[in-house]
């Protein structure tokens, strides 16, 4: 597994930045750059489950390990969805296995910035290097305005 990193410097302030990352209608326009119409089923709660689904009912199953609002979310993945129904027994499930998505949040000059690590299997690696930098892009444009 290969951990990549991604950061934005967005002139707004940190709890504008934490509301429109997760937030649920903006959370579907920034990461509509992963996957059109994609969305998060959880409560962002320490200790919750995430599903990050597709609208075909794809993705990751996960679970939120840290939440500090405005500061640092982590998020850990442990297997894939696919049809609507859990598999963390695929072989491609347990590739992910225990893959970490943390987002940390700094306010540096009177802006934000957002530094995103994640743990990614190689064959995803290229897809994560093309798109986060789009997803970011679409984060700061929804927050900035």
């Amino acid at each position: 597994m290969h951990r990549v990193s991604f950061s934005i410097t967005i002139n707004a302030p940190k709890e504008k930045v934490w509301r429109a990352m997760l937030d649920d209608a903006t959370h579907r326009q920034w990461t509509s750059a992963f996957q059109e119409g994609s969305y998060a089923v959880t409560d962002w709660k320490e200790g919750s489950k995430v599903l990050f689904l597709t609208p075909a009912g794809d993705g990751m199953t996960s679970q939120i390990l840290v939440h500090r609002p405005n500061e640092f979310l982590s998020i850990k993945h442990l297997g894939m969805v696919k049809n609507g129904v859990e598999d963390k027994d695929d072989p491609e499930a347990r590739a992910w296995a225990g893959a970490l998505e943390n987002y940390m949040l700094q306010k540096i000059d009177g802006k934000s910035t957002l530094t995103v690590e994640m743990d990614v299997i190689e064959k995803y690696r290229t897809y994560f290097e093309e798109n986060w930098p789009k997803a970011l892009s679409k984060l700061k444009k929804i927050t900035e305005t």
